[in-house]
């Protein structure tokens, strides 16, 4: 079984949903979680992952992680040798993101409250690879410099997801999305 394919099947999206939604849990679309926020598509995360290509050891900064799964999925992937920092905006849901998170018993992923003035985590950087789980308006220029020398970026932006790679911030485009907008 490839990495991805292992990490959902060790993490899976029913133990991140509110109550009220964890029977729609299969279902391959986006459902609310919590203050306008969704869980992403089950086949729009793999495809995120599989672009992003974590490998074990990485340390990988997961923008808008909402209910924990992305950071869990990616907490799978790293291992124990790596490391995920979640930055999440909404105070409901870094507390119901941390708490999801903390069951995986992946203390190598934590989830923190995201500066509302700082676009993802500079302090930390650079990071391997970045997760970006809302619609930027165009390419967040503050997320790529905290990219690493062989860095990765995914990131959705004007509709488009977007693959970022070190060096030379090079960019390819793959298909359409709708996400929730990053703020």
């Amino acid at each position: 079984m490839d990495p991805v394919s292992a990490a959902f099947d060790a993490t899976p999206r029913r133990d991140f949903l509110p109550r009220g939604v964890r029977r729609r849990a299969s279902y391959d679309g986006p459902l609310a979680i919590a203050a306008g926020q969704t869980n992403s598509q089950p086949r729009t995360v793999d495809g995120m992952l599989r672009l992003l290509d974590v490998h074990v050891g990485h340390r990988v900064l997961d923008v808008g992680s909402g209910s924990g799964w992305t950071a869990a999925l990616l907490a799978h992937l790293v291992g124990p040798t790596g490391s995920v920092l979640g930055v999440e905006l909404e105070p409901e849901l870094v507390a119901f993101g941390a708490a999801n998170l903390a069951r995986t018993r992946r203390p190598w992923a934590t989830i923190r409250a995201a500066d509302p003035a700082v676009l993802g985590d500079p302090d930390g950087a650079p990071y391997d690879r970045i997760l970006v789980s809302a619609m930027a308006d165009s390419l967040p220029g503050e997320l790529v410099a905290q990219l690493g020398g062989e860095g990765v970026m995914v990131v959705p932006a004007g509709g488009t997801m977007l693959r970022v790679s070190n060096p030379g911030a090079v960019v390819t485009e793959h298909g359409r999305y709708r996400f929730v907008p990053l703020r």
